[in-house]
């Protein structure tokens, strides 16, 4: 059988579905609604969506599907007929309101039903696994925009609160949508609460050098002795560094330093039109590799703990990688937090990479231009919808609540631009052609590129419910780091998603982690073989770290008394002015 084209066939579910009628037919006259899937060919709107599913589906499936769905459909009129209350089963319909309403009850039941019957046709057609999982996308992101939870005239709480409120919840909701509409964004925390430098990314430190791409900040030690080895941390790019220093109470930056660490921060800058003509080989050859330079002649010592974070492990691992091709080894360990070496599985975000996207891409910004920050924002609010979108458009707007203050979300506000010339090779060589994995398969700062030739201990940390590294793509780095004394790396999971996951102090004893000692059998060479033999443990993974950390760090010395060196004086105190500056 034949598949239509991947993009034209999920745009025409998307076109389909776009015309509210469809769904309002849905909602208002549910005795119709068994009628609302026709045989194929039918005169119905859906009928041009079926014929094109009946194309991709095989025929036995589709007529299952929807024998499956009228049978299901019919039961529910019959309930609400005879008044009985239907089984919601979804955080979206939980509060009472709800339930009290009949009508709303059955609207409610009605798009669940519906939901899982599309999401059923989009699971079936007949592609490979990348297309379906980009049809599903398109129809898992129609589906919950349409939640009869994102408009006013379904939404019995919303309706509820406008009585209550004499008509001020709408209007307020109003003046919210207003505001965020003048932001280009949707509202998330409220912004006033916090600021760069006085409540979050505050901990106590100096810039120690700067150049075109990056800050360099020294953290102030919290202990009379640290270890001999310093911790250079390398955040993504995509995002500001603070969210590995927020608020005190739970700023990883703090815990190494009071772990008696001397520890070092690159802080990205946050790209203009003057750097945009930056390539991935300037953010290691000028950022990372540079980085580690600096550190290594402000402490004296030649060996650093290289520290990456999402994108920034990328980039760090390369740069390790292009010095080791250079007879360099200036890592005492490398680690890892959700990080992406391997790109065989990228996740959800799989959907937005394919050959014609990225070549899209290069077309508009491989020769120079930025990536603008609101629009990578956009895309990762894309993969969590109802949580990052929908949640906000019914309590900002619908209710008109002010959304409460949470640093980590004034933190996901604050997006970063990234050149287009650096954002196009690493869209290609990484998440399209997954090159940097093959030693000497890509080329960086004038060197093949050979991850396995870095040497040195390796910590990785994954997060279990992660949606953009997933948990065993994090865990592949394994086979390809210090192969010569795989025995000394490590791998971590921790509990909750890519952000949360990873800041989860240790001093507030929450969620949990699992870890592997192998019992002297060996490393487990797949994920799957590792979670086997994993055991949980509750609490923070913090100080797992910790430990591996002072286990490379060498011996005890005094910390230092002052930043920087005759050199590398300080030029202004930390968090700097870089990471204060806003994406246009």
């Amino acid at each position: 059988m034949n598949m239509p084209d991947p993009q034209a066939f999920a745009a025409t579910w998307m076109s389909q579905f776009a015309d509210p009628t469809v769904w309002q037919g849905w909602m208002t006259a549910p005795q119709a609604m068994p009628a609302m899937v026709p045989p194929v060919g039918g005169a119905n709107p859906l009928a041009g969506l079926l014929k094109d599913v009946g194309a991709g589906i095989p025929p036995a499936k589709l007529e299952s599907l929807r024998d499956d769905y009228l049978k299901k459909a019919g039961q529910l009129w019959q309930d609400f007929v005879v008044g009985k209350q239907p089984e919601l089963g979804d955080k979206r319909f939980s509060a009472s309101e709800w339930k009290e309403n009949p009508l709303s009850a059955f609207s409610a039941a009605s798009y669940l039903l519906n939901s899982q019957f599309m999401l059923a046709l989009a699971d079936s057609v007949e592609a490979g696994a990348r297309e379906r999982q980009k049809i599903r996308f398109a129809v898992q992101q129609m589906v919950d925009a349409m939640s009869p939870a994102n408009f006013f005239a379904t939404n019995p709480e919303a309706q509820k609160k406008l009585l209550e409120t004499k008509g001020e919840s709408l209007a307020k909701g109003l003046t919210n949508m207003l505001s965020d509409m003048q932001k280009g964004r949707i509202s998330h925390t409220d912004e006033s609460a916090f600021e760069v430098g006085r409540n979050v990314g505050n901990s106590a430190g100096q810039v120690v050098f700067e150049n075109e791409l990056f800050q360099l900040i020294q953290y102030t030690p919290a202990t009379p002795t640290v270890k001999a080895v310093p911790l250079l941390m390398i955040p993504p790019c995509i995002n500001k560094f603070y969210i590995l220093d927020l608020q005190p109470e739970n700023s990883l930056v703090r815990y190494v330093v009071e772990q008696g660490n001397t520890v070092f921060m690159v802080s990205w800058r946050n790209p203009d039109q003057s750097l945009g003509h930056t390539t991935w080989d300037d953010f290691v050859e000028t950022g990372a590799i540079k980085a580690i330079e600096v550190v290594r002649e402000i402490t004296g010592q030649e060996k650093t703990h290289v520290f990456g974070f999402c994108v920034g492990g990328t980039i760090a691992a390369t740069a390790l990688a292009v010095l080791a091709a250079r007879g360099q080894q200036p890592a005492a360990s490398v680690s890892l937090l959700t990080t992406l070496l391997d790109f065989s599985d990228t996740g959800v975000l799989d959907v937005f990479v394919d050959e014609t996207q990225v070549a899209q891409r290069e077309q508009k910004l491989a020769k120079g231009g930025l990536m603008p920050g609101r629009d990578l924002a956009t895309t990762f609010s894309a993969l969590r919808p109802n949580d990052l979108v929908w949640n906000y458009v019914q309590q900002n707007y619908l209710k008109g609540k002010e959304p409460p203050a949470f640093d980590l979300l004034y933190w996901n506000a604050d997006s970063t631009n990234l050149p287009g010339p650096m954002f196009c090779w690493y869209l290609r060589n990484t998440y399209l052609e997954n090159k940097l994995r093959e030693p000497g398969a890509v080329t960086v700062c004038g060197v093949p590129v050979d991850l396995g030739a870095i040497d040195a201990p390796v910590f990785l940390y994954g997060s279990k419910e992660d949606h953009i590294v997933p948990w065993e793509a994090a865990f592949a780095s394994m086979d390809l780091l210090n192969p010569k004394n795989a025995k000394a790396n490590r791998y971590v999971l921790g509990a909750s998603g890519h952000i949360a996951g990873v800041i989860n102090p240790a001093s507030k004893g929450k969620r949990s982690y699992w870890v592997n000692e192998n019992g002297g059998k060996g490393r487990p060479k797949t994920a799957e073989a590792w979670m086997a033999g994993a055991l949980e443990h509750k609490g923070s993974w913090w100080p797992e770290w910790a430990k591996f950390l002072a286990q490379n760090g060498g011996a005890d010395v005094p910390a230092p008394s002052a930043p920087g060196n005759e050199r590398y004086q300080p030029t202004e105190p930390a968090p700097g002015r870089y990471v204060k500056a806003r994406a246009d």
